[in-house]
Protein backbone atom coordinates (compact mmCIF):
# COMPACT_ATOMS: atom_id res chain seq x y z
CA UNK A 1 0.00 0.00 0.00
CA UNK A 2 1.08 3.66 -0.86
CA UNK A 3 1.77 5.79 2.14
CA UNK A 4 1.10 9.34 1.97
CA UNK A 5 0.99 12.04 4.58
CA UNK A 6 -2.94 11.47 4.36
CA UNK A 7 -2.53 8.06 5.23
CA UNK A 8 -0.10 8.47 8.01
CA UNK A 9 -2.34 11.23 9.34
CA UNK A 10 -5.84 8.43 9.35
CA UNK A 11 -3.36 5.91 10.91
CA UNK A 12 -2.31 8.61 13.86
CA UNK A 13 -6.31 9.54 14.16
CA UNK A 14 -6.88 5.92 14.71
CA UNK A 15 -4.10 4.69 16.96
CA UNK A 16 -5.94 7.34 19.57
CA UNK A 17 -9.02 5.81 19.16
CA UNK A 18 -10.88 8.41 17.12
CA UNK A 19 -13.59 6.77 14.71
CA UNK A 20 -15.33 10.20 14.20
CA UNK A 21 -13.86 13.35 12.26
CA UNK A 22 -16.21 16.21 10.95
CA UNK A 23 -15.25 17.45 8.31
CA UNK A 24 -15.77 19.01 4.71
CA UNK A 25 -13.52 17.86 1.71
CA UNK A 26 -11.55 20.41 -0.36
CA UNK A 27 -8.55 20.98 -2.73
CA UNK A 28 -6.37 21.14 0.49
CA UNK A 29 -7.65 18.13 2.52
CA UNK A 30 -7.94 15.71 -0.77
CA UNK A 31 -5.35 13.21 0.95
CA UNK A 32 -6.21 12.92 4.04
CA UNK A 33 -10.31 12.60 2.48
CA UNK A 34 -8.69 10.01 0.53
CA UNK A 35 -6.99 8.06 3.09
CA UNK A 36 -10.53 8.19 5.34
CA UNK A 37 -12.23 6.63 2.23
CA UNK A 38 -10.01 3.66 2.76
CA UNK A 39 -10.86 3.38 6.68
CA UNK A 40 -14.76 3.92 6.03
CA UNK A 41 -15.60 0.90 8.16
CA UNK A 42 -12.96 2.24 11.13
CA UNK A 43 -13.65 5.90 11.34
CA UNK A 44 -16.73 7.70 9.88
CA UNK A 45 -16.53 11.08 8.19
CA UNK A 46 -19.37 13.16 9.04
CA UNK A 47 -20.01 16.08 6.50
CA UNK A 48 -21.92 18.72 7.74
CA UNK A 49 -23.45 22.19 5.10
CA UNK A 50 -20.81 24.92 6.83
CA UNK A 51 -17.15 24.78 7.53
CA UNK A 52 -18.69 26.82 11.03
CA UNK A 53 -20.52 23.60 12.01
CA UNK A 54 -17.61 21.03 11.92
CA UNK A 55 -16.36 22.53 14.61
CA UNK A 56 -19.60 22.95 16.74
CA UNK A 57 -20.33 19.72 15.99
CA UNK A 58 -16.96 18.51 17.00
CA UNK A 59 -17.27 20.62 20.18
CA UNK A 60 -20.97 18.36 21.09
CA UNK A 61 -19.18 15.44 20.63
CA UNK A 62 -15.99 16.27 22.88
CA UNK A 63 -18.54 17.75 25.59
CA UNK A 64 -20.98 14.74 25.94
CA UNK A 65 -19.02 11.55 24.97
CA UNK A 66 -15.91 12.15 26.98
CA UNK A 67 -14.01 11.40 23.80
CA UNK A 68 -11.76 14.20 22.04
CA UNK A 69 -13.77 16.03 19.05
CA UNK A 70 -11.84 15.98 15.66
CA UNK A 71 -12.82 17.86 13.07
CA UNK A 72 -11.25 18.96 9.49
CA UNK A 73 -11.55 22.47 7.05
CA UNK A 74 -9.66 24.11 4.86
CA UNK A 75 -7.63 26.69 5.07
CA UNK A 76 -8.68 30.40 4.92
CA UNK A 77 -12.24 30.44 4.74
CA UNK A 78 -13.16 27.34 5.90
CA UNK A 79 -11.24 27.80 9.19
CA UNK A 80 -12.38 31.43 9.74
CA UNK A 81 -16.16 29.85 9.41
CA UNK A 82 -14.94 27.29 11.84
CA UNK A 83 -13.59 29.74 14.60
CA UNK A 84 -16.81 30.37 15.76
CA UNK A 85 -16.72 26.58 17.01
CA UNK A 86 -13.51 27.02 17.87
CA UNK A 87 -13.87 29.78 19.91
CA UNK A 88 -16.62 28.39 21.64
CA UNK A 89 -14.66 25.42 22.82
CA UNK A 90 -11.77 27.58 24.05
CA UNK A 91 -14.33 29.10 26.33
CA UNK A 92 -15.70 26.16 27.15
CA UNK A 93 -12.95 24.28 27.93
CA UNK A 94 -13.64 21.78 25.44
CA UNK A 95 -11.25 18.81 23.68
CA UNK A 96 -11.12 19.34 20.22
CA UNK A 97 -8.99 18.76 17.77
CA UNK A 98 -8.63 20.71 14.08
CA UNK A 99 -6.99 19.25 11.49
CA UNK A 100 -6.83 22.68 9.26
CA UNK A 101 -5.15 22.26 5.36
CA UNK A 102 -2.43 25.08 4.21
CA UNK A 103 -1.75 26.48 1.12
CA UNK A 104 1.63 24.77 -0.44
CA UNK A 105 4.02 24.83 2.00
CA UNK A 106 6.62 26.40 -0.43
CA UNK A 107 4.18 29.18 -0.80
CA UNK A 108 3.30 30.29 2.90
CA UNK A 109 4.57 33.43 4.11
CA UNK A 110 5.17 34.72 0.47
CA UNK A 111 1.96 36.40 -0.06
CA UNK A 112 1.31 35.16 -3.47
CA UNK A 113 -2.40 35.58 -3.42
CA UNK A 114 -2.95 31.18 -3.24
CA UNK A 115 -6.45 29.86 -3.27
CA UNK A 116 -7.35 30.47 0.44
CA UNK A 117 -4.46 32.22 1.53
CA UNK A 118 -4.38 34.29 4.94
CA UNK A 119 -1.24 35.55 6.06
CA UNK A 120 0.23 33.63 8.94
CA UNK A 121 -3.02 31.81 9.53
CA UNK A 122 -0.83 29.94 12.62
CA UNK A 123 -0.67 33.04 14.39
CA UNK A 124 -4.73 33.55 13.69
CA UNK A 125 -5.28 30.08 15.43
CA UNK A 126 -3.17 31.18 18.63
CA UNK A 127 -6.37 33.37 19.47
CA UNK A 128 -8.64 30.22 20.19
CA UNK A 129 -6.55 27.48 20.50
CA UNK A 130 -4.33 26.46 24.13
CA UNK A 131 -1.39 24.70 21.58
CA UNK A 132 -1.31 24.42 17.79
CA UNK A 133 1.70 23.38 14.78
CA UNK A 134 2.33 23.50 11.34
CA UNK A 135 3.65 20.36 10.31
CA UNK A 136 6.71 20.73 7.38
CA UNK A 137 6.94 17.11 7.03
CA UNK A 138 4.81 14.05 6.83
CA UNK A 139 7.24 11.90 8.86
CA UNK A 140 6.46 14.30 11.45
CA UNK A 141 2.59 13.82 11.58
CA UNK A 142 2.31 10.83 13.83
CA UNK A 143 4.68 13.31 16.44
CA UNK A 144 2.26 16.23 15.88
CA UNK A 145 -1.04 14.16 16.43
CA UNK A 146 0.58 12.63 19.59
CA UNK A 147 1.72 15.97 21.02
CA UNK A 148 -2.14 17.26 20.22
CA UNK A 149 -3.37 14.40 21.88
CA UNK A 150 -1.07 14.97 25.16
CA UNK A 151 -1.90 18.43 24.94
CA UNK A 152 -5.54 18.29 25.42
CA UNK A 153 -4.97 16.14 28.65
CA UNK A 154 -3.20 18.30 29.93
CA UNK A 155 -3.95 20.89 32.78
CA UNK A 156 -6.98 23.23 31.25
CA UNK A 157 -8.47 21.67 28.13
CA UNK A 158 -8.69 23.63 25.01
CA UNK A 159 -8.74 22.80 21.58
CA UNK A 160 -6.12 22.54 19.56
CA UNK A 161 -4.86 22.71 15.99
CA UNK A 162 -2.40 21.01 13.74
CA UNK A 163 -1.81 22.36 10.15
CA UNK A 164 -0.90 20.24 7.39
CA UNK A 165 -0.27 21.51 4.00
CA UNK A 166 -1.52 19.57 1.20
CA UNK A 167 2.52 18.88 -0.38
CA UNK A 168 2.70 17.31 3.09
CA UNK A 169 -0.50 15.42 3.12
CA UNK A 170 0.48 14.00 -0.50
CA UNK A 171 3.95 13.21 0.05
CA UNK A 172 4.64 9.33 -0.93
CA UNK A 173 7.09 7.69 2.22
CA UNK A 174 8.36 4.59 1.35
CA UNK A 175 6.81 0.94 3.04
CA UNK A 176 8.31 1.06 7.07
CA UNK A 177 6.56 -2.28 8.41
CA UNK A 178 2.79 -1.27 7.92
CA UNK A 179 0.88 1.27 10.56
CA UNK A 180 2.10 -0.79 13.85
CA UNK A 181 5.70 0.18 13.01
CA UNK A 182 4.50 3.68 11.48
CA UNK A 183 2.54 4.65 15.25
CA UNK A 184 3.42 6.99 17.66
CA UNK A 185 2.03 6.56 20.67
CA UNK A 186 0.18 8.78 22.56
CA UNK A 187 3.07 11.14 24.31
CA UNK A 188 2.62 10.84 28.13
CA UNK A 189 0.74 13.37 29.91
CA UNK A 190 2.78 15.83 31.99
CA UNK A 191 1.75 15.39 35.57
CA UNK A 192 0.24 18.38 37.82
CA UNK A 193 2.21 18.92 40.95
CA UNK A 194 0.59 18.70 43.84
CA UNK A 195 -0.46 20.68 46.23
CA UNK A 196 1.76 21.61 48.67
CA UNK A 197 0.81 20.30 52.30
CA UNK A 198 1.04 24.53 53.86
CA UNK A 199 -1.46 25.17 51.38
CA UNK A 200 -3.66 22.07 52.30
CA UNK A 201 -2.89 23.35 55.51
CA UNK A 202 -3.73 26.89 55.37
CA UNK A 203 -7.27 26.13 53.63
CA UNK A 204 -7.79 23.54 55.97
CA UNK A 205 -7.79 25.75 58.88
CA UNK A 206 -9.47 28.45 57.31
CA UNK A 207 -12.11 26.40 56.61
CA UNK A 208 -12.33 24.61 59.81
CA UNK A 209 -13.13 27.51 61.51
CA UNK A 210 -15.72 29.18 59.58
CA UNK A 211 -19.46 29.05 60.24
CA UNK A 212 -20.85 29.64 56.75
CA UNK A 213 -18.67 27.77 54.67
CA UNK A 214 -19.56 27.83 50.81
CA UNK A 215 -18.28 26.30 47.49
CA UNK A 216 -18.52 27.84 44.40
CA UNK A 217 -17.82 24.75 41.69
CA UNK A 218 -16.63 25.78 38.31
CA UNK A 219 -15.67 23.74 35.18
CA UNK A 220 -12.22 22.84 37.00
CA UNK A 221 -14.02 20.63 39.44
CA UNK A 222 -17.06 19.52 36.41
CA UNK A 223 -14.89 17.93 34.28
CA UNK A 224 -13.82 14.34 35.65
CA UNK A 225 -16.04 11.87 37.68
CA UNK A 226 -13.14 11.67 40.11
CA UNK A 227 -13.36 15.60 40.65
CA UNK A 228 -16.83 15.34 41.00
CA UNK A 229 -17.06 12.68 43.18
CA UNK A 230 -14.23 14.57 45.62
CA UNK A 231 -16.09 17.72 45.63
CA UNK A 232 -19.30 15.74 46.44
CA UNK A 233 -17.00 14.55 49.71
CA UNK A 234 -15.76 17.52 50.64
CA UNK A 235 -19.00 19.20 50.43
CA UNK A 236 -20.62 16.45 53.03
CA UNK A 237 -17.52 16.92 55.18
CA UNK A 238 -17.75 20.75 55.66
CA UNK A 239 -21.73 21.02 55.49
CA UNK A 240 -21.48 23.33 52.95
CA UNK A 241 -23.43 24.63 49.78
CA UNK A 242 -22.50 24.20 46.65
CA UNK A 243 -23.00 26.89 44.15
CA UNK A 244 -22.25 26.36 40.46
CA UNK A 245 -21.14 28.57 37.44
CA UNK A 246 -22.49 28.01 34.30
CA UNK A 247 -19.66 26.12 33.81
CA UNK A 248 -19.85 23.83 36.75
CA UNK A 249 -23.18 22.78 36.35
CA UNK A 250 -23.63 19.18 37.07
CA UNK A 251 -20.48 19.21 39.08
CA UNK A 252 -22.71 18.16 41.84
CA UNK A 253 -25.76 16.30 41.37
CA UNK A 254 -28.76 18.97 41.42
CA UNK A 255 -30.93 16.14 43.16
CA UNK A 256 -28.43 16.94 45.85
CA UNK A 257 -29.53 18.59 49.25
CA UNK A 258 -26.26 20.76 49.19
CA UNK A 259 -26.38 21.69 45.46
CA UNK A 260 -27.69 25.06 44.03
CA UNK A 261 -27.63 26.18 40.74
CA UNK A 262 -26.24 29.25 38.87
CA UNK A 263 -29.51 31.19 39.63
CA UNK A 264 -28.47 31.02 43.01
CA UNK A 265 -25.35 32.46 43.20
CA UNK A 266 -25.95 35.81 43.99
CA UNK A 267 -28.19 35.80 46.58
CA UNK A 268 -26.55 32.62 48.52
CA UNK A 269 -23.30 34.05 48.34
CA UNK A 270 -23.71 36.45 50.88
CA UNK A 271 -24.28 34.60 53.55
CA UNK A 272 -21.29 32.91 53.95
CA UNK A 273 -18.69 33.52 55.98
CA UNK A 274 -15.94 31.72 53.91
CA UNK A 275 -16.30 30.90 50.48
CA UNK A 276 -13.96 28.22 48.36
CA UNK A 277 -13.83 28.56 44.86
CA UNK A 278 -12.68 25.28 42.86
CA UNK A 279 -11.81 25.21 39.07
CA UNK A 280 -14.18 28.57 38.65
CA UNK A 281 -13.34 31.84 37.40
CA UNK A 282 -15.40 33.52 40.03
CA UNK A 283 -17.26 36.26 38.00
CA UNK A 284 -20.18 37.36 37.46
CA UNK A 285 -22.10 38.48 33.83
CA UNK A 286 -20.58 41.70 34.13
CA UNK A 287 -17.01 40.96 34.53
CA UNK A 288 -16.92 41.47 37.59
CA UNK A 289 -16.39 39.47 41.24
CA UNK A 290 -18.93 37.45 42.75
CA UNK A 291 -20.31 39.43 45.60
CA UNK A 292 -20.21 38.45 49.37
CA UNK A 293 -20.44 39.79 52.40
CA UNK A 294 -17.96 42.21 53.25
CA UNK A 295 -15.41 40.64 55.90
CA UNK A 296 -15.77 36.92 54.16
CA UNK A 297 -13.07 35.20 53.43
CA UNK A 298 -12.43 34.05 49.69
CA UNK A 299 -9.47 31.20 48.78
CA UNK A 300 -9.81 29.80 44.89
CA UNK A 301 -8.13 27.33 43.38
CA UNK A 302 -7.67 26.97 39.85
CA UNK A 303 -5.35 25.59 37.06
CA UNK A 304 -5.20 29.35 35.30
CA UNK A 305 -3.01 31.85 37.32
CA UNK A 306 -5.73 34.55 35.19
CA UNK A 307 -8.39 33.46 37.54
CA UNK A 308 -6.92 33.58 40.55
CA UNK A 309 -6.12 37.58 40.75
CA UNK A 310 -7.98 41.00 40.28
CA UNK A 311 -10.95 41.88 40.20
CA UNK A 312 -11.72 39.01 42.57
CA UNK A 313 -10.74 40.25 46.53
CA UNK A 314 -9.25 36.95 47.17
CA UNK A 315 -7.45 35.92 50.80
CA UNK A 316 -5.41 33.01 49.43
CA UNK A 317 -5.20 31.77 45.96
CA UNK A 318 -3.51 28.25 44.99
CA UNK A 319 -2.37 27.46 41.36
CA UNK A 320 -3.43 23.52 41.24
CA UNK A 321 -5.76 20.85 40.40
CA UNK A 322 -9.18 21.46 41.67
CA UNK A 323 -10.30 17.93 41.49
CA UNK A 324 -6.92 16.94 43.71
CA UNK A 325 -7.08 19.74 46.14
CA UNK A 326 -11.20 18.96 47.06
CA UNK A 327 -10.14 15.55 47.71
CA UNK A 328 -6.79 16.35 49.75
CA UNK A 329 -9.33 18.81 51.88
CA UNK A 330 -12.30 16.29 52.02
CA UNK A 331 -9.33 13.93 54.31
CA UNK A 332 -8.06 15.99 56.17
CA UNK A 333 -11.39 17.85 57.40
CA UNK A 334 -13.45 16.91 60.88
CA UNK A 335 -16.47 16.37 59.35
CA UNK A 336 -19.25 18.65 60.42
CA UNK A 337 -22.68 18.16 62.07
CA UNK A 338 -24.86 18.03 58.61
CA UNK A 339 -27.77 20.11 58.74
CA UNK A 340 -27.47 23.75 58.62
CA UNK A 341 -26.07 23.63 55.28
CA UNK A 342 -29.01 21.58 53.94
CA UNK A 343 -30.97 23.77 55.86
CA UNK A 344 -29.71 27.20 54.37
CA UNK A 345 -29.97 25.13 50.70
CA UNK A 346 -33.25 24.43 50.77
CA UNK A 347 -34.24 27.38 52.12
CA UNK A 348 -32.37 29.25 48.88
CA UNK A 349 -34.08 26.25 46.33
CA UNK A 350 -37.41 27.34 47.28
CA UNK A 351 -36.54 31.15 47.40
CA UNK A 352 -35.78 30.55 43.57
CA UNK A 353 -38.47 28.54 42.21
CA UNK A 354 -41.00 31.13 44.09
CA UNK A 355 -39.04 33.41 41.64
CA UNK A 356 -38.13 31.50 38.58
CA UNK A 357 -42.57 30.52 38.57
CA UNK A 358 -42.85 34.51 37.62
CA UNK A 359 -40.57 34.23 34.49
CA UNK A 360 -42.85 32.29 31.95
CA UNK A 361 -43.35 31.31 29.48
CA UNK A 362 -39.71 30.45 30.00
CA UNK A 363 -39.89 28.68 33.11
CA UNK A 364 -42.81 26.36 31.72
CA UNK A 365 -40.71 25.47 28.80
CA UNK A 366 -38.28 24.24 30.99
CA UNK A 367 -40.66 22.63 33.64
CA UNK A 368 -42.37 20.60 30.53
CA UNK A 369 -38.85 19.74 28.68
CA UNK A 370 -37.59 18.32 32.10
CA UNK A 371 -40.73 16.57 32.95
CA UNK A 372 -40.38 15.14 29.55
CA UNK A 373 -36.58 14.51 29.02
CA UNK A 374 -35.56 10.91 30.84
CA UNK A 375 -32.24 10.88 32.79
CA UNK A 376 -29.44 11.33 31.31
CA UNK A 377 -30.62 13.09 27.87
CA UNK A 378 -28.83 16.59 26.95
CA UNK A 379 -30.07 19.47 26.39
CA UNK A 380 -28.32 22.11 24.26
CA UNK A 381 -28.91 25.98 24.45
CA UNK A 382 -28.57 28.79 22.21
CA UNK A 383 -28.87 32.41 23.43
CA UNK A 384 -32.60 32.46 23.20
CA UNK A 385 -34.79 33.66 26.36
CA UNK A 386 -35.45 30.25 27.29
CA UNK A 387 -31.89 29.44 27.33
CA UNK A 388 -30.80 31.77 28.79
CA UNK A 389 -32.91 30.79 31.72
CA UNK A 390 -31.95 27.24 31.14
CA UNK A 391 -28.33 27.70 31.78
CA UNK A 392 -28.71 28.54 35.08
CA UNK A 393 -31.35 26.63 36.42
CA UNK A 394 -32.36 23.64 34.06
CA UNK A 395 -31.71 20.40 36.59
CA UNK A 396 -29.29 18.12 35.79
CA UNK A 397 -26.86 15.58 37.31
CA UNK A 398 -23.67 15.59 35.47
CA UNK A 399 -21.91 18.31 33.09
CA UNK A 400 -22.72 16.16 29.81
CA UNK A 401 -26.70 16.91 29.88
CA UNK A 402 -26.87 20.42 29.83
CA UNK A 403 -24.48 22.11 26.85
CA UNK A 404 -24.59 25.83 26.30
CA UNK A 405 -22.13 28.49 24.84
CA UNK A 406 -20.05 29.50 27.85
CA UNK A 407 -18.87 33.40 28.04
CA UNK A 408 -18.63 33.52 24.25
CA UNK A 409 -22.13 33.66 23.93
CA UNK A 410 -22.02 32.32 19.92
CA UNK A 411 -25.61 32.66 18.55
CA UNK A 412 -26.55 30.02 16.67
CA UNK A 413 -24.70 27.57 17.82
CA UNK A 414 -27.24 25.43 19.86
CA UNK A 415 -28.69 23.04 16.34
CA UNK A 416 -25.13 22.15 15.05
CA UNK A 417 -23.75 21.45 18.65
CA UNK A 418 -26.56 18.93 19.48
CA UNK A 419 -26.13 17.12 15.75
CA UNK A 420 -22.23 16.45 17.27
CA UNK A 421 -23.63 15.22 20.83
CA UNK A 422 -26.20 13.15 18.43
CA UNK A 423 -23.14 11.80 16.48
CA UNK A 424 -21.79 10.60 19.80
CA UNK A 425 -25.20 9.73 21.99
CA UNK A 426 -25.20 6.02 21.68
CA UNK A 427 -28.77 5.77 22.05
CA UNK A 428 -28.94 9.54 24.60
CA UNK A 429 -32.01 11.20 23.96
CA UNK A 430 -30.75 15.01 22.25
CA UNK A 431 -32.63 18.22 22.55
CA UNK A 432 -31.66 21.48 21.10
CA UNK A 433 -33.37 25.02 21.86
CA UNK A 434 -32.96 28.06 19.69
CA UNK A 435 -34.82 31.34 19.02
CA UNK A 436 -35.91 31.40 15.14
CA UNK A 437 -32.99 34.08 15.00
CA UNK A 438 -30.02 31.59 16.28
CA UNK A 439 -31.70 29.05 13.91
CA UNK A 440 -31.27 30.19 10.70
CA UNK A 441 -27.77 30.33 11.36
CA UNK A 442 -27.62 26.28 10.71
CA UNK A 443 -30.41 25.76 9.64
CA UNK A 444 -29.14 23.99 6.15
CA UNK A 445 -27.67 21.27 8.91
CA UNK A 446 -31.39 19.67 9.04
CA UNK A 447 -29.72 18.17 5.84
CA UNK A 448 -26.97 16.92 7.98
CA UNK A 449 -29.15 15.50 10.28
CA UNK A 450 -31.11 13.63 7.22
CA UNK A 451 -28.65 12.75 5.67
CA UNK A 452 -26.27 11.15 8.73
CA UNK A 453 -29.35 9.84 10.32
CA UNK A 454 -28.54 12.12 13.52
CA UNK A 455 -32.05 11.45 15.66
CA UNK A 456 -32.35 14.64 17.92
CA UNK A 457 -34.90 17.35 18.42
CA UNK A 458 -34.00 20.31 17.38
CA UNK A 459 -36.84 23.08 18.91
CA UNK A 460 -37.17 26.60 17.63
CA UNK A 461 -38.85 29.41 19.59
CA UNK A 462 -40.56 31.60 17.10
CA UNK A 463 -41.13 35.01 17.79
CA UNK A 464 -39.82 36.65 14.51
CA UNK A 465 -37.47 39.03 16.16
CA UNK A 466 -34.44 38.51 18.16
CA UNK A 467 -36.27 39.17 21.16
CA UNK A 468 -33.08 39.88 23.83
CA UNK A 469 -32.15 42.76 20.85
CA UNK A 470 -35.22 44.21 21.05
CA UNK A 471 -35.60 44.19 24.49
CA UNK A 472 -32.22 46.26 24.87
CA UNK A 473 -32.67 48.11 22.67
CA UNK A 474 -36.32 49.53 23.67
CA UNK A 475 -34.97 49.34 27.39
CA UNK A 476 -31.91 51.90 26.02
CA UNK A 477 -33.33 54.05 23.24
CA UNK A 478 -37.31 53.38 23.40
CA UNK A 479 -37.47 52.00 20.07
CA UNK A 480 -35.87 49.11 18.09
CA UNK A 481 -34.16 48.65 14.66
CA UNK A 482 -33.38 45.99 12.66
CA UNK A 483 -34.94 43.51 15.31
CA UNK A 484 -37.43 42.36 13.06
CA UNK A 485 -37.01 38.44 11.20
CA UNK A 486 -39.16 36.89 7.93
CA UNK A 487 -39.24 33.73 9.01
CA UNK A 488 -39.52 30.75 6.63
CA UNK A 489 -42.96 28.29 6.85
CA UNK A 490 -40.81 25.32 8.95
CA UNK A 491 -43.08 22.97 8.26
CA UNK A 492 -41.89 23.03 4.54
CA UNK A 493 -38.79 23.55 5.36
CA UNK A 494 -38.52 20.16 7.05
CA UNK A 495 -40.46 18.17 4.14
CA UNK A 496 -37.87 20.13 1.83
CA UNK A 497 -34.64 18.37 3.79
CA UNK A 498 -36.72 15.14 5.14
CA UNK A 499 -37.18 15.51 8.30
CA UNK A 500 -39.50 15.26 10.60
CA UNK A 501 -41.89 18.17 12.07
CA UNK A 502 -43.88 19.06 15.40
CA UNK A 503 -45.41 22.13 16.09
CA UNK A 504 -45.59 22.82 19.81
CA UNK A 505 -48.67 25.61 20.82
CA UNK A 506 -48.01 25.02 24.32
CA UNK A 507 -45.77 23.85 26.87
CA UNK A 508 -47.85 20.69 27.94
CA UNK A 509 -47.45 19.73 24.06
CA UNK A 510 -43.77 19.03 24.73
CA UNK A 511 -44.72 15.34 26.49
CA UNK A 512 -46.64 14.18 23.86
CA UNK A 513 -44.21 15.38 21.19
CA UNK A 514 -41.02 13.28 22.82
CA UNK A 515 -42.90 10.28 23.65
CA UNK A 516 -43.80 10.17 20.18
CA UNK A 517 -40.05 10.41 19.40
CA UNK A 518 -38.87 8.00 21.50
CA UNK A 519 -40.91 5.37 19.78
CA UNK A 520 -39.03 6.12 16.17
CA UNK A 521 -36.01 8.11 17.12
CA UNK A 522 -35.09 10.34 14.21
CA UNK A 523 -34.16 14.09 13.32
CA UNK A 524 -36.93 16.16 14.22
CA UNK A 525 -38.20 19.97 13.78
CA UNK A 526 -40.16 21.60 16.70
CA UNK A 527 -41.67 25.07 16.55
CA UNK A 528 -42.93 26.50 18.93
CA UNK A 529 -45.28 30.00 18.11
CA UNK A 530 -44.07 32.15 20.81
CA UNK A 531 -44.71 36.09 21.82
CA UNK A 532 -42.75 38.68 23.78
CA UNK A 533 -41.32 36.76 26.97
CA UNK A 534 -40.45 38.12 30.61
CA UNK A 535 -36.93 39.21 31.03
CA UNK A 536 -35.01 36.28 32.00
CA UNK A 537 -32.00 38.05 33.60
CA UNK A 538 -33.63 38.82 36.97
CA UNK A 539 -33.00 34.78 37.21
CA UNK A 540 -29.38 35.27 35.59
CA UNK A 541 -27.84 38.29 37.41
CA UNK A 542 -30.27 39.71 39.77
CA UNK A 543 -29.45 39.55 43.45
CA UNK A 544 -31.98 41.63 44.76
CA UNK A 545 -34.57 39.86 42.89
CA UNK A 546 -34.10 35.97 44.66
CA UNK A 547 -33.19 37.45 48.40
CA UNK A 548 -33.64 34.93 50.37
CA UNK A 549 -36.18 35.39 53.50
CA UNK A 550 -35.17 36.14 56.98
CA UNK A 551 -33.40 33.12 58.90
CA UNK A 552 -34.14 33.24 62.31
CA UNK A 553 -31.17 31.13 63.01
CA UNK A 554 -28.55 33.77 64.29
CA UNK A 555 -25.68 31.43 63.51
CA UNK A 556 -27.02 31.43 59.45
CA UNK A 557 -27.69 35.36 59.54
CA UNK A 558 -24.57 36.52 61.19
CA UNK A 559 -22.30 36.90 58.58
CA UNK A 560 -24.79 38.25 55.87
CA UNK A 561 -22.60 41.48 55.11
Amino acid sequence: MTVTGGRLLVEALLAHGVDTVFAIPGVQLDWAVDALAEERDRIRMIVPCNEQSVSMMADGYARSSGRVGVCMAVPGPGLLHAMAGLATAFACCSRVLMIAGQIDSRQIGRRQGMLHEIDDQSSVLAAVTGWHVLVHAPGDIPGAIARAFAELQSGIARPVCVEIPPDVLAAILPETGGPQARAVRPAPVAPIAAPADEDLAQLVARLQQARTPMIVAGRGVARSPEARAALRRLAETLDAPVLMSEGGRGALPDSHPLALPTAAIASTLPLADAVLGLGTRFLGPPGTSRQMAQEAWLGLVNLEPAHLGPPRPVDFALCADAGAVAEALATRLAPRQAGPGQALSRRARDSLAARLATIRPQNDWLCALRAAMPQGATLVTDLTQTGYLANVCFPVESPGELIGPGYQGTLGCAFPTALGVAAGAQGRVVVSISGDGGFAYALQELATAARHDLAMIAIVFADGRYGNVERIQKREFGRSYGTELHNTDYAMLARAFGVDFALAGEPQDIAAILARWKVAPAPLLVVAPVGEMDSPWPAVIGRDVFALPPEPDAALTADAG
